[in-house]
């Protein structure tokens, strides 16, 4: 069973009051990468390629907190720390105002335990500005059983 958004938003700072939805809590863009060499993903490690930042006011958007981005892959971070309780599971979706506007983020399962400010794949299909501090995601919780609670690599991620 999913929570209601008022739940959700006891697990998410800083947050905004518009930001907490009937059924969970709206995640904002904070930073925008763009990968520039190739990862590797064995079976007992992972390689994350080198990103490098995309600068908002030198991507030629008319506002200088905002990202022009034309068509491609990035990787956006999220500007709230989540921490997802122990006897839940996240997931994140893309709000559909991004899908309106030939965009689509994808994010992977958020473990019980997690804690940190995760990151999604923006495919982006038709040029798109995104304002730092937009609303592009939102965030659920799920009731679930679970055999400890994560404890990877990811684990505090984005918050030093």
């Amino acid at each position: 069973m999913f929570k209601p958004g008022t739940f959700v938003a006891e697990h998410v700072t800083p947050i905004a009051d518009a930001q907490v939805q009937p059924n969970g809590v709206d995640l904002t863009l904070d930073a925008v990468f763009e990968q520039i060499n190739s990862g590797r993903i064995g079976r007992d490690d992972k390689e994350i390629g080198e990103r490098q930042p995309i600068e908002p006011d030198d991507s030629g958007a008319d506002d200088p907190d905002s990202y022009y981005l034309p068509p491609g892959g990035y990787v956006v971070r999220y500007g709230e720390t989540v921490r997802i309780p122990e006897e839940h599971v996240g997931y994140v979706y893309p709000r559909s105002s991004l899908m309106r506007n030939s965009c689509m983020l994808n994010t992977a399962v958020w473990d019980a335990g997690y804690e940190g400010r995760g990151e999604g794949l923006l495919q982006v299909h038709h040029d798109i500005e995104l304002e730092r501090g937009a609303r592009i995601a939102q965030l659920v919780l799920a009731d679930a059983g679970h055999d400890g609670t994560y404890d990877g690599s990811y684990q505090g991620e984005n918050l030093g």
